[in-house]
């Protein structure tokens, strides 16, 4: 019988164990590489999304889909949603008309603010939940005040993100967004966030100031034309219904899931 001395034993043994050590370092480095490849190709893919330059004072500096995001109003012009001149500027009675809205319905009213709409809804869907869902604290605190003063049980306070609306998937039949869509500082984000909310045959109102009406007195950067809407929309599978045009001054856009 052949039988090797011990230093060449122990030689083999440590090369076994380096093959392995290797080995494991080699896979190690593979799992690493398709890690930072799959986080660059998600990151190149957002900054792809949007770009950054200049642009006009009331803007952010960002772009998507060639518009630069506007700047969002504040909690400070709490008072102006509030106007009393709100309802003949903007026919406000009407658009609720045009949302159908039945007794049952779970409605999602995205930049809600002070609630302006929120609880003209909420006396409608007497059997549903309307969710009043907003960034700004001191927005969900105005609405809060006022779901208390009048013991409204049928309101829901979400607080969003710039990124998510925060409500469960396939909860809502209706989604109304009122002038705060061109606000938005990850458009795409948040509409597939709204989308995922949206049940099967959901309705999306999309309120915005007419962009290719010059007389319409808002600024630039706080309108948008349909067309423009409807590029955006339709990044995410969303379809234009129809445009029911009977505002003052605004769109009235539908949206529901494509086929």
């Amino acid at each position: 019988m052949f039988l090797l001395p011990f230093t060449a034993i122990s030689n083999l043994n440590y090369g076994i164990r380096t093959k392995k050590f290797l080995k494991m370092i080699r896979k190690t480095i593979q799992l690493l590489t398709l890690f930072v490849l799959t986080s660059t190709v998600g990151l190149n893919a957002q900054e792809r999304r949007y770009t950054f330059k200049k642009g006009s004072y009331d803007g952010v500096g960002k772009w998507y889909m060639q518009r630069e995001i506007s700047h969002v109003m504040g909690y400070q012009g709490m008072s102006w949603l509030e106007r009393d001149e709100r309802e003949k500027e903007e026919n406000t009675s009407t658009l609720l008309a045009n949302m159908n809205i039945s007794k049952t319905d779970d409605i999602a009213d995205i930049g809600a603010g002070s609630g302006y709409h929120v609880f003209k809804m909420a006396d409608m869907a007497t059997a549903g939940t309307i969710y009043a869902v907003d960034i700004q604290d001191e927005m969900l605190a105005a609405m809060r005040d006022k779901k208390l003063a009048g013991k409204i049980t049928n309101v829901a306070l979400v607080k969003g993100s710039e990124k998510s609306i925060n409500l469960e998937p396939n909860s809502v039949d209706k989604v109304l967004i009122v002038d705060v869509y061109h606000e938005m500082n990850f458009p795409y984000e948040m509409m597939a966030s709204i989308k995922k909310a949206m049940r099967a045959d959901a309705k999306l109102y999309l309120i915005e100031y007419r962009g290719e009406d010059p007389n319409v007195p808002i600024k630039e950067l706080h309108k948008m034309t349909e067309a423009q809407a409807v590029t955006e929309m339709k990044a995410l599978g969303l379809e234009l219904e129809e445009n029911t045009d009977n505002l003052p001054w605004q769109h009235c856009m539908v949206f529901v899931k494509g086929g």
